[in-house]
């Protein structure tokens, strides 16, 4: 009586089937009918493999019979397919009952149902490869980006090199005439010295002086110019635009050009060198348009006005104007109409790269009826 009552609590909580030693079925209790779909008159007399999911290798039922086939017990998480087509997971303990002769006569398997444990586990583990997948994709985003960095960079230095280039080319254009005047003058100091003529000697050694002292200062520009890690302050646009016109006054006058400005001034909080060199870059290819364009009235004007705390600079020029098939290029590294020994096409790039990173501004181009214009607009930080 005790034993029906073990066996009944056995069979009420778990799932229950027994088999002959060809794996046919003779038993089965009502909770195996339920999670199978099966009935007992659909289950008894058939071959045990008819809830085998076809997901599951060959391998792992030669396994199965091998153990139990040794008189041990097989114990495992079995995938079945029920009748309806569904799948559904359980735990397996199948157990070989012996005669007194210890032989095999038949097989018991006792199950329970684990099939919502085992969709949680596939779940996670789909989260988990969702996971890995993204925090893939973002390594391989961040190894990117900062290759792109660097490439920015190496790019940025080029600039850099090529603007100072341009810079030692404006010196040197701007020394020329000077140079050529104080060899003049020592000719004729000493021409004079010769004739006893004094007061002609201390004047023209004056002006002299004065020469040397302006290409001194024009010297010190350029060194000040290019010198690293310099301090963001508070700085007058209209000082850094002058200082643009300044350091290429020589190339201005010899190519006839005429900067007009209309300028609000105002102050911004940066590196004035920098904003320095976006007009210089910006002066620059106006003069190469104008000479290549053979344009004869060159105006480049410059306005500045604050819209409530945004710089709002307009570069102007009346060049030629840009072709609509290169305008969406032309702030692309290396991007030139140039030939190779005049540009490198950087200018234009650097000068983005200056209002975007150091100002956290912009710069944007229109052009039209012969004119270009280039709009700077920088936010004006306290």
């Amino acid at each position: 009586m005790l034993l029906e009552q073990y066996k009944h609590a056995i069979e009420a909580s778990n799932i229950v089937s027994k088999t002959d030693v060809y794996g046919i079925i003779t038993f089965v209790n009502e909770e195996f009918c339920n999670i199978s779909g099966y009935t007992q008159e659909e289950l008894i007399g058939a071959n045990h493999n008819i809830v085998r999911h076809p997901d599951v290798p060959e391998e792992n039922f030669v396994k199965l019979w091998d153990v139990i086939c040794r008189k041990k017990t097989y114990t495992n998480t079995v995938k079945n397919l029920a009748k309806d087509g569904s799948t559904f997971y359980v735990n397996t303990t199948i157990t070989p009952i012996l005669d007194e002769n210890d032989e095999i006569v038949e097989y018991i398997a006792i199950r329970y149902d684990v099939t919502s444990q085992m969709e949680l586990k596939f779940k996670l583990e789909a989260k988990e490869k969702e996971l890995e997948d993204l925090n893939k994709k973002l390594e391989e985003k961040v190894i990117l980006k900062t290759k792109e960095i660097e490439d920015l960079n190496i790019v940025f230095h080029q600039a850099r090199l090529a603007s100072m280039g341009q810079m030692i080319a404006n010196i040197a254009h701007q020394w020329r005439q000077p140079l050529t005047s104080l060899n003049l003058a020592l000719f004729n100091i000493k021409k004079e010295a010769k004739k006893g003529n004094i007061d002609i000697v201390e004047a023209m050694y004056n002006n002299t002086k004065n020469t040397i002292k302006n290409m001194s200062e024009t010297l010190e520009n350029f060194t000040d110019f290019f010198k690293p890690n310099k301090i963001k302050t508070k700085f007058s646009v209209k000082n850094s635009i002058n200082e643009s016109i300044s350091l290429l006054g020589k190339t201005i006058l010899d190519e006839h050009i005429s900067i007009k400005t209309n300028i609000e001034d105002a102050k911004l909080t940066g590196v004035s060198n920098e904003l320095t060199q976006v007009f210089i870059n910006l002066i620059q290819n106006s003069k190469d348009a104008f000479i290549s364009n053979k344009i004869s009235n060159r105006i480049i004007l410059l306005t500045i006005k604050q819209d409530n705390n945004i710089l709002i600079i307009d570069f102007k020029d009346n060049a030629g104007g840009i072709t609509t098939d290169i305008i969406e290029s032309i702030f692309e590294p290396y991007f030139t109409t140039k030939h190779q020994y005049q540009g490198t096409g950087l200018g234009l790039f650097m000068s983005k790269m200056i209002c975007e990173q150091s100002f956290d501004g912009n710069i944007s181009v229109n052009s039209q009826d012969n004119t270009t214009v280039f709009r700077i607009e920088l936010p004006i930080k306290e």
